[in-house]
């Protein structure tokens, strides 16, 4: 669970005549040593006796369940229906039994069939249904050597029966190739109280224990991401340009391509700009409803309205167009975007926002309320300027974040004079993340095409560099470059 002294308090486990108490005890079962009237009983090795969570008398059959992978199909039945209510979890919350979880990514290792099976079938439950899971064999070894090359998902679920220091050392190794931001789900073999805290301690967001129920698993993935005290918000990454025609939306589009299809990460892209917007011509769609329709009645938008305005451009890339349109004024207040933006946060780890080329109170609050800040200029004194005052403004108004990202776009035009990039460094103070070449043939054909950069062509420097910029975007960039000595600070939980 998100809150580790919530599910200890409530634990039936827990009461006075705890034999883990004990220090000799709790010494023992970190090293994984059996006592001597335990037994060898469980598919891992010692465990204590029956789930007390699980009764199988509690589950009806239900609807079908979903498609399994080849591999996992001589278990399926094992496995069983899911139930449409149980009463596994005493009076369930429905905030967190039907609020489906938002767009993440779910990277699932198992080290046996059945649990992939029971994973498999929980991934088809309507609840998931957003998300994108993916099952594997091989539990953690598995897991530390796909993300050695690879970034991790929002969620890792790892199956393991360790119990003492090999657990813990693959842990450790794990969190070594973890982003910051992943959360961890362990499947062990015991009912172990002790285990259970130690791994709480490092930072492992829950310990589950078989036998148990996709519903178990359900809910235990709501609660990480749907907790009402502390609720699931993508990371917000706002695009301006320095001036207009500096090609400000070309950059956003492109750096959430990379987002969603280089790290794989779902996002949501938000056109702002009511009137002149690009994004719906740049991914080739035409929707019927817009991101005016949203602001007109922002109060009213709910995730099943939400779900009806977002055009679904890829499986991970989700567009809120704007209505691009001369026929209205679009005069809404901050209040509105802000409300309207809180609902889109809900729904993917990224929302990027292409902000428009004017200033007005809603965009400047748009702008400093983001996580981060993408400023897009041309080699040129009017580009220099404004991005100074766009830079200056930023960091004084959030000296606790970063500061805004500088992309210096169509550097290199032939005939034109331009400032040189070290000249811009120094009167900013910070070096441009990206220098984008002037490559009239490729962007024009891109934007003719609504193709996106990549897609045209994915050895372009200018691809490269999108990749580039959404690794910086996203936090998830080279290992070196951040600090990976306690398992507590790279798993949220």
């Amino acid at each position: 669970m998100n809150d580790a002294n919530r599910a200890l308090k409530n634990d039936p486990l827990l009461d006075d005549d705890d034999p883990f108490l004990d220090a000799a005890d709790v010494e023992r079962m970190m090293l994984g040593e059996a006592a001597p009237d335990e037994a060898d009983d469980g598919p891992f090795g010692a465990t204590s006796g029956e789930d007390p969570y699980f009764d199988e008398a509690d589950y009806d059959e239900a609807a079908p369940s979903a498609p399994v992978d080849p591999v996992f199909e001589d278990v399926r039945d094992e496995i069983g229906p899911m139930a449409a209510g149980s009463a596994l979890y005493g009076e369930v919350d429905q905030e967190f039994s039907d609020q489906p979880v938002p767009r993440i990514s779910v990277g699932a290792f198992c080290e046996r069939p059945e649990t992939g099976a029971l994973i498999h079938n929980a991934a088809g439950d309507r609840r998931l249904a957003k998300a994108h899971v993916t099952v594997e064999l091989g539990g953690l070894p598995a897991a530390i050597e796909r993300y050695h090359d690879e970034s991790t998902p929002n969620l890792l679920i790892i199956e393991s029966g360790m119990r003492g220091r090999g657990l813990f050392d693959q842990l450790e190794e794990l969190a070594g190739v973890c982003d910051p931001d992943t959360r961890v789900i362990v499947i062990g073999a015991a009912n172990d109280i002790a285990l259970y805290r130690e791994l709480m301690k490092r930072g492992v967001s829950e310990y589950l224990v078989p036998p148990m129920m996709p519903l178990h698993l359900i809910r235990t993935i709501s609660e990480l991401f749907l907790d009402p005290d502390q609720p699931f918000a993508g990371k917000t990454v706002a695009f301006i340009g320095a001036k207009g025609g500096v090609g400000s939306s070309t950059v956003a589009h492109n750096c959430t391509w990379a987002l969603t299809e280089g790290i794989q990460s779902d996002a949501v892209l938000v056109d702002l700009d009511l009137s002149f917007g690009t994004a719906g011509l740049d991914f080739n769609q035409d929707p019927a409803q817009t991101l005016g329709d949203a602001l007109s009645d922002p109060e009213r938008l709910d995730d099943a309205l939400l779900d009806r305005l977002l055009v679904r451009c890829t499986d991970r890339l989700s567009l809120f167009s704007a209505p691009a349109t001369l026929d209205k004024d679009w005069e809404f207040t901050p209040r509105d975007y802000e409300t309207v933006l809180e609902k889109v946060r809900r729904q993917a780890p990224f929302v990027t926002l292409d902000l428009p080329h004017t200033w007005s109170p809603w965009v400047k609050q748009t702008l400093l309320s983001a996580d981060q800040v993408v400023v897009t200029v041309a080699p040129d004194l009017a580009s220099l300027r404004n991005a100074k005052n766009l830079f200056d403004l930023v960091t004084t108004a959030r000296p606790n974040d970063e500061p805004p990202k500088i992309v210096i776009n169509m550097a290199g035009m032939p005939k034109r004079p331009e400032i040189p990039i070290k000249d811009f460094a120094e009167a900013l103070g910070a070096q441009p993340a990206l220098v984008l070449p002037f490559e009239p043939q490729l962007f024009g054909k891109a934007a003719n095409n609504g193709q996106m950069i990549t897609e045209l062509d994915a050895k372009s420097k200018a691809a490269e560099g999108f990749n580039h910029l959404a690794g910086l975007v996203s936090g998830r960039v080279a290992a070196p470059m951040r600090s990976r000595s306690f398992i507590g600070k790279l798993f949220g939980g």
